[in-house]
């Protein structure tokens, strides 16, 4: 009956057209409700005590990071070296879009912010070579994926806070599976575009390499110094946040100096209005999180999939499943705080490892950006790119397949994450 309670009240108030982060506010009364413990006192603590957590701080600092790349002429830098890499290869362009996109990931770790600037510096570009517009918005979309995967990322600090696994370890075991992922889109984009009649754009010469390579050299230097201060110690993951923010407000303001005092008011209104939203979407899924703990959800749904836990992998594809049905409806933030808390249980019953687990479970979510009909990057790059979400959703298809088919090889063979990720730690 808790589980009807609880799954209930909250589909109930998305299908009225109340904002997530009041459905679950909602939902944790239901449940107080039900557990006949309602006091709205508790109810207030536990969403003041939800956002008072010291590794999200890394939340506000990495979408300030973000914001300032975008505006101060770092992405659009790390797109230029890519470019003169890779441009003039036939079907160039859209090899180019997965190597910024993997860059821009080791910068910011939103797959949102990435998803733009890509599509405002790139889709024009691809579609004047010759390239299909919906296929062309659908990579785009598609390589934003990959910015909550490959660190620094947003979605790791949320799970680790909800799970209490660490964020370090997350951040290094993401880096192999976000490569893979990439060679995966790399693959389908020559396959889909080996027939196409193209102008792709002319090979640089090493001169101009090597000039793209320097001018792009302080934003390349950044994912460096965060992932060797995580694997020396240096920092924790929510001060790396503090350094990814302050280096790029330096490099922005006085290196490339592309970010004055106007911007720089737009570019902080910007990242405190992204972050005041997922905070309070944090906030008010810990009441909800707390309930579920006090009215032992974990142990009933346990006892409902008890059959699979002497099988991790089938447990996995279960849980992978379930995930892929949510991300279509619901976006990641919200999904990765209302599941986290009733999946961990299960998932240590089983002996599933715990960053194996969030690895995967970050990925598929990240996947279900793109899923429609309610796929956040889909919107992005349809808006920002002038197109109609069907062409957008037409040309992810193909993309999004085999990120789920990289992604469940994952869960049949657990080495491809763990064994690179081991050696990291």
């Amino acid at each position: 009956m808790t589980i009807a309670v609880f799954i209930g009240s909250l589909l109930a108030a998305m299908a009225v057209g109340i904002p997530i982060a009041y459905s679950l506010l909602l939902c944790g009364a239901a449940l107080m409700w039900h557990l006949d413990m309602f006091q709205a006192q508790i109810l207030a603590q536990n969403v003041m005590e939800g956002a008072n957590s010291f590794p999200l701080l890394a939340v506000p600092f990495f979408m300030l990071a973000g914001e300032v790349m975008n505006t101060g002429g770092l992405s659009k830098r790390i797109v230029d070296f890519a470019l003169a890499l890779v441009g003039h290869i036939r079907g160039g362009l859209g090899y180019v879009t997965i190597v910024a996109a993997c860059l821009l990931s080791a910068l910011s770790g939103s797959a949102v912010a990435d998803a733009a600037a890509l599509t405002a510096l790139l889709l024009p570009m691809m579609v004047k070579a010759g390239h299909d517009k919906a296929r062309s918005g659908g990579l785009i979309a598609a390589c934003g994926v990959i910015g909550p995967i490959i660190p620094p990322s947003i979605g790791f600090v949320i799970f680790g806070v909800a799970a209490n696994v660490s964020i370090s370890k997350l951040f290094l075991a993401g880096i192999f599976p976000g490569i893979v992922l990439a060679a995966g889109l790399w693959g389908t984009w020559w396959y889909l575009t080996r027939k196409e009649d193209l102008n792709p754009p002319p090979r640089r010469t090493p001169d101009e390499i090597w000039n793209a390579f320097k001018s792009a050299g302080w934003a390349l230097m950044l994912p460096i110094i965060i992932l060797v201060g995580l694997r020396m110690g240096v920092f924790t993951p929510t001060e790396a946040a503090v350094v990814a923010a302050a280096y790029a407000l330096f490099v922005a303001c006085f290196v490339y100096r592309e970010l004055n005092l106007k911007q720089l008011y737009e570019v902080f209104d910007r990242a405190a209005m992204t972050t005041a939203v997922i905070m309070f979407l944090v906030a008010a899924a810990m009441v909800s999180a707390w309930l579920i703990t006090v009215a032992n959800l974990p142990a009933q749904v346990i006892s409902l999939l008890e059959p699979l836990l002497g099988s991790p992998t089938l447990l996995m594809f279960a849980i992978m499943i379930l995930c892929m049905v949510v991300g279509t409806a619901m976006d990641m933030t919200p999904t990765i705080l209302i599941l986290t808390p009733v999946l961990m249980p299960l998932v240590k019953a089983a002996g599933i490892d715990p960053v194996y687990f969030g690895v995967l479970f970050i990925i598929n979510n990240s996947i279900g950006l793109v899923t429609p009909p309610v796929g956040t990057v889909l919107n992005v790059v349809a808006g920002v790119g002038r197109m109609r979400m069907d062409d957008v959703t037409r040309g992810v298809l193909p993309f999004m397949a085999i990120q789920f088919v990289v992604m469940f090889l994952m869960v049949m063979f657990p080495s491809i994450v763990m064994v690179p990720a081991r050696w990291l730690y």
